[in-house]
């Protein structure tokens, strides 16, 4: 959800200069089931214009003109949002609506976390009916320093309900090769809103214009190439060239991060780990667990596009902590 609220942040700092007025849409509970869940948001201009979305495109139009009070008398509300009667979800959806305002200290102490990769929290504090109430409000917290996403609010009503959210770093993709199928991985990766990085080398003459969506390129041979991994980060390797992927994957043995992946078969990945294991004797199980090789899950993929769907759907089910398998198949909820 972190990327999608930097998208909104970026709409809102574009939108302030014409003096745009905005509202913070925010899924604060659910009775049920829905296509979204709580925390997810949405920017509404006075206009009609909005940035992001709260379910599938069911909702946002009654979004919107539940929104038209709040841009008139500038008190926040929470709008009730029956899809029993309405959807196939069959949830009942309360949505906290406030003006969006966040002063320059706010934004500033928003982009230095986002690009620290620093977790955050988020509050936000209502009543579970249909009401307006000046006192409804959403704070944001960075390093223990918190604003208000309507710093011109006054009335800090007790007594409400809370909805706190804690954000993480946006998911980042490493891919370390520049052949057209790292081009397709990272055009899906950039759509799903994950913070792609290409590391090409040198010789190969490659500029960010060649990855649709790429977020930064390095330029950089194995032996220069550092890496900090985190929990949020994955890493595939796919330069087509055996040495090349040892030479990587020595870089990265002291690293520890969420997924890193190879391409190519089972016979190629024990070479690889027989000469790992050669070069590097003292590697470590964990560094090696974290490793998936072929990179992807079997869903009968072939053309470069479909590889990067297989190789995402593994490093997605490998974060959630997922077996994957059909969705028909599943008893009860979609949805832990």
């Amino acid at each position: 959800m972190t990327h999608e609220l930097k998208t909104i942040i970026q709409q809102y700092e574009k939108r302030r200069q014409l003096g745009d007025v905005a509202v913070l849409a925010t899924v604060v509970a659910l009775d049920g089931s829905s296509y979204r869940r709580p925390g997810v948001r949405m920017l509404i201009f006075e206009n009609g214009d909005m940035v992001g979305a709260v379910s599938g495109g069911c909702v946002e139009k009654e979004v919107l003109r539940q929104a038209q009070s709040v841009f008139s008398n500038k008190v926040s509300k929470v709008m009730v949002y029956d899809g029993r009667y309405r959807l196939g979800c069959e949830g009942v959806l309360y949505i906290l609506l406030e003006v969006f305002k966040p002063n320059e200290i706010f934004i500033a102490q928003f982009w230095d976390t986002i690009n620290k990769r620093k977790p955050f929290f988020i509050n936000s504090f209502y009543n579970k009916e249909h009401s307006e109430n000046a006192g409804y409000h959403t704070v944001f917290n960075f390093d223990n320093a918190s604003f208000f996403v309507n710093p011109t609010i006054e009335n800090l009503a007790g007594g409400l309900l809370s909805f706190k959210q804690k954000m993480y770093p946006c998911f980042q993709l490493v891919i370390i090769g520049a052949e057209h199928d790292a081009v397709q991985l990272c055009t899906y990766a950039a759509l799903t809103g994950w913070e792609v990085t290409i590391v090409a080398t040198p010789n190969e003459e490659k500029t960010e214009k060649d990855f649709p969506g790429i977020k930064k390129l390095l330029n950089a041979e194995a032996e220069t190439f550092q890496l900090k991994m985190d929990e949020q980060t994955a890493v595939v390797i796919m330069t087509h060239s055996f040495v090349k992927d040892l030479q990587f994957l020595i870089a990265l043995k002291e690293e520890k991060g969420a997924y890193i992946g190879l391409l190519g078969p089972s016979r190629r990945r024990e070479k690889l780990f027989n000469d790992l294991l050669e070069r590097c004797p003292d590697i470590s199980e964990g560094y090696l667990e974290q490793i998936h090789g072929p990179a992807g899950i079997d869903i009968g993929a072939e053309t470069p596009q479909e590889i990067a769907i297989s190789v995402m759907s593994e490093i997605l089910a490998v974060i959630n902590k997922k077996e994957p398998s059909l969705l028909k198949d599943k008893t009860g909820k979609i949805h832990a």
